[in-house]
């Protein structure tokens, strides 16, 4: 059986004297014809002619109108054999619906060329793509599709004061020079216009036909966080279990990866990059706990992944007063920095001890270490370590004494302190030392091998 046929054609980029031949003999000859949306000045050529401008209407996310649109497609498709669709500018040129239907295997697709705006817009600009090597890219993934890219670039389908406001955000280092906007071109009422990049959201009033050129551009804040933050979002709304974790359900996942993390790093070689990318995928895995909780958290209305990330940059630059020091940023040395950092976090949190933050569900001897270390801030214990023989001797006369058992425990992570190992990690890794020589003893190798 022969797939029912989905003619593309383009509109064009303005209004319906630039249509081509071969578009306007399609739309005389096929009988089923839909438009993407009315809001394109060469609609007019397809009078009477149903849109889709109600899914962007009712849904909640643009993914969903693009693949409601495909389903409606498809099934009239289906129904009359061959249909034709016809979208804005150019067929090929950002247009999602279109990339969906070509990797849809229920129907056939055919794609016929058209003008493109581009064409108006390299005119407008008098400049030659190729020769500068120009990136477009959609506004509405700004963050994704430019993360690492330095200029220049076509910013499409700017068509609303949020889309610019998200692309004027998505910058860390705006550029200087203005940047030009572009609306209209090939309409009597078309712009050209120089704009200040702070200014894009207030002085720029988007229509679907608003395209912005930024001729030199420092790469965009965290493009690859921002990829995996879109997929986190995708994933939340196609994964039935990914959308019904909570925060409480995730706990014992986030405990789970910090673990593997803690392996992963045991098991790695700085020296030879031996484990690296072990503990790549194992920090990526815990990342991934870190942007899962912030989606959560965005569904709600409390707090996105960028306030996350805001919290702890601003908590960092609160704690190391000597970033703008009039010394040019040198830092007090390690004692110093120590004690400043838990006044510093004591003041923040408005906490009447230091003591207060320090978890209660730690591990003993973690829990131990951080009390020992605040302690020790703050000019609150002995400055030399304990005499480890003598209490072990102690705790070994009454071997059932917790106090004593705990007191020495207590002075071998003073001891750890004082010579800088996490007694946790230590234990961890003599633990497994021990397990692994236990194991061997376990099943001894044949005599004579």
């Amino acid at each position: 059986m022969t797939a029912p046929v989905v003619h593309v054609v383009g509109l064009g980029p303005a209004g319906a004297d630039l249509l081509t031949a071969g578009t306007v003999a399609l739309i005389g000859s096929v009988e089923a014809r839909f438009l993407r949306t009315r809001r394109h000045p060469a609609a007019s050529a397809l009078a009477g002619v149903p849109s889709f401008d109600d899914r962007y209407e009712r849904a909640e996310r643009i993914e969903d109108v693009y693949r409601g649109i495909v389903e409606d497609l498809v099934a009239a498709a289906g129904d009359h054999g061959e249909v034709l669709y016809a979208v804005p500018g150019s067929p090929v040129v950002a247009e999602h619906t279109v990339e969906l239907l070509l990797a849809d295997g229920r129907v056939r697709t055919v794609v016929h060329p058209a003008l493109s705006f581009l064409d108006l817009a390299w005119a407008r600009l008098g400049v030659d793509p190729v020769e500068l090597g120009v990136r477009v890219v959609d506004g509405h993934r700004f963050a994704v599709e430019a993360a690492g890219e330095r200029g220049p670039l076509l910013v499409a389908q700017c068509d609303t004061r949020f889309v610019l406001s998200d692309v004027k955000l998505a910058v860390e280092e705006p550029p200087a020079a203005p940047v030009v906007v572009l609306q209209r071109l090939g309409l009597p009422d078309e712009s050209v216009r120089e704009v200040a990049w702070d200014d894009l959201d207030r002085e720029v009033d988007p229509d679907h036909l608003t395209s912005l050129w930024v001729p030199e551009l420092a790469a965009p804040v965290a493009g690859e966080v921002a990829r995996f933050a879109a997929l986190m979002d995708r994933l939340r709304a196609d994964d039935p279990w990914k959308a019904g974790q909570t925060h409480e359900s995730l706990k014992k996942y986030l405990l789970e990866e910090a673990h593997e993390v803690l392996e992963a790093i045991d098991a790695y070689e700085p020296e030879t990059g031996e484990g690296a990318d072990e503990l790549t995928a194992e920090l990526g895995d815990l990342l991934y706990q870190v942007v899962f909780h912030s989606a959560i958290g965005a569904e709600a209305g409390w707090f996105t992944l960028a306030d996350v990330a805001a919290a702890i940059h601003d908590k960092l630059v609160a704690r190391h007063p000597h970033l703008d020091g009039p010394d040019g940023g040198t830092a007090p040395d390690v004692e110093e920095l120590v004690t400043a950092w838990e006044v510093a976090k004591r003041a923040e949190q408005g906490r009447d001890s230091a003591f207060d933050g320090i978890p209660a569900a730690l591990p003993a001897l973690a829990r131990a270490l951080k009390v020992a270390r605040k302690a020790h801030a703050l000019g609150l214990a002995a400055s030399a370590p304990p005499d480890l023989t003598a209490l072990a001797a102690a705790a070994a006369e009454d071997p059932t004494g917790d106090g004593r058992i705990g007191g020495l425990l207590g002075a071998v992570v003073e001891v750890a302190l004082a010579a800088g190992v996490d007694p946790e990690d230590a234990l961890r890794r003599s633990t497994l030392a021990a397990e692994n020589r236990y194991r061997a003893a376990e099943h001894p190798p044949p005599p004579g091998e």
